[in-house]
């Protein structure tokens, strides 16, 4: 990264291998002399998501790194029946890698919270903060996902037509929104494989000790309408930072990105200024 001041946003392509198979990945990147941060989006959502940090002069010493995870949004997936977490979370390495950046603050909603959850797991020392937008931490946490086994449909377009039809008469916040771009963002074929893999990580035991577990500071966020998730008195007693983001559902980024860009200003900034 770049010492002086930060530069504009711009888009990259790169060429790397996550798990032996061939990956066009498409990132938006900026320079800057502070603490990098890697952003990690959801299902059905692109690296898009947080291209407005480049808006809030509050993040101007970071570096950002955001990418299109493997069969989303422009990037492409040579085989897309091998998607699942751990060719997310090695794709998240390769490209720390393939852009020099050592060590970061991650953050990660939904897909991209538990990609950011298993990638500080496993590789500690890279990962400044960690902070989850109602990443799964819990097999609570499959309401989306869980539908490939309770809507199971053979025929990959026809499951995501009726996932987006779902999605969109759900009565949460920036449920339509999101469901209206999914035929864009996500390819069919890929839709199975991360959703399998997802109920898999999250139903395995031991995926909420794992991330209280994290020796770097965590911020777990979520949204009013989400509230009553089992786990948050816990998250807060063994001594995760708790923000609950008002008019909002599973989306902040949509619902209120306000909220959400200060959110994650103060956890970073006091990271920083604690030593975390």
């Amino acid at each position: 990264m770049t010492d002086g001041a930060p530069s504009a946003r711009r888009a990259e392509r790169a060429a790397l291998r996550g798990r032996g198979v061939p990956l066009e990945i498409a990132a938006l990147r900026r320079d800057g002399p502070g603490a990098p941060i890697l952003f990690l989006h959801g299902f059905g959502s692109t690296k898009e998501d947080y291209a407005d940090i480049a808006l809030h002069p509050a993040f101007d010493a970071h570096p950002v790194l955001a990418y299109d995870a493997p069969g989303c949004g422009r990037s492409v997936c040579a085989e897309l029946d091998r998607l699942g977490m751990p060719l997310l979370v090695e794709t998240a390495v390769a490209l720390l890698d393939a852009f020099g950046v050592e060590r970061a603050h991650v953050v990660g909603h939904s897909m991209g919270g538990l990609t950011g959850l298993l990638l500080a797991d496993r590789h500690s020392e890279r990962v400044l903060s960690f902070s989850s937008i109602e990443g799964n931490v819990a097999p609570e946490d499959c309401f989306l996902s869980r539908q490939i086994l309770s809507h199971a449909d053979p025929d990959p377009e026809r499951f995501l037509e009726a996932f987006a039809l779902r999605a969109s008469q759900a009565p949460a916040f920036a449920s339509a929104l999101f469901s209206a771009s999914l035929p864009h963002k996500v390819r069919a074929g890929a839709v199975g494989p991360i959703f399998t893999s997802m109920v898999e990580a999250s139903d395995r035991p031991g995926l909420l000790d794992r991330f209280l577990g994290l020796p770097m500071p965590r911020m777990f966020m979520h949204g009013a309408q989400n509230a009553g998730l089992s786990y948050l008195p816990r998250l807060r007693a063994e001594g995760v930072r708790v923000e609950e983001i008002s008019d909002c559902g599973h989306f902040p980024m949509y619902s209120n990105p306000v909220a959400m860009w200060r959110a994650l200003h103060a956890f970073i900034r006091e990271t920083a200024e604690t030593g975390g």
